[in-house]
């Protein structure tokens, strides 16, 4: 073997996560700004729902919805009770009930979750930086509650360019009728 160079020796004991952590502040321009979070929302009894506890939460929710929206798991691909589902109405977030995508959004974007080019307006999905698994994506969770909804993408197929991976136990579905809009 060859003497090594005095770069490459020092580099041996260099922490792996302080190399994360300076390969998340030299990417840091290349991140899609995020969408501000809105004032803390109230349940019925007052409380602001951004503020409920893990025990409130795993009452509010099945355990694999909290695994979902509260630790931002996932669930495996192509299981989801909205893959594949194209009916007219919104897709509302399923631990406080805000609308986020309407199905007029939705696309099959064969990847095994439900799939959307657009959130709704008004900042009812906001962003945040996703360093976790190696790996540098956009993480994207309910702006009321702030559960873990997926993440988005840039390599949408319509001229949004988006394309919003979300896990179908984060979401709840609220059928279009003559009496109701599909957003709110």
């Amino acid at each position: 073997m060859g003497s090594r160079s005095g770069l490459y020796k020092g580099m041996k004991h260099f922490p792996l996560w302080l190399g994360f952590c300076l390969l998340a502040l030299l990417n840091g321009g290349c991140h899609r700004s995020s969408t501000s979070l809105s004032p803390a929302p109230m349940n019925p009894d007052s409380t602001p729902i951004s503020s409920l506890s893990d025990e409130e939460w795993r009452k509010r929710l099945t355990p694999e919805q909290y695994r979902i929206l509260r630790e931002k798991g996932t669930e495996y691909p192509g299981t989801g009770a909205y893959n594949l589902h194209f009916e007219k109405g919104t897709y509302r977030c399923a631990g406080c009930g805000t609308p986020l995508f309407s199905s007029e959004s939705k696309f099959d974007s064969h990847c095994g979750w439900p799939s959307f080019d657009a959130a709704l307006a008004n900042g009812k999905v906001a962003e945040k930086r996703d360093l976790s698994h190696g790996m540098i994506r956009t993480e994207i969770v309910c702006a009321n509650c702030g559960g873990h909804l997926g993440h988005v993408f840039p390599d949408g197929p319509t001229e949004t360019g988006l394309r919003y991976c979300v896990n179908s136990l984060s979401l709840e579905f609220s059928e279009k009728t003559d009496t109701t809009a599909a957003q709110d």
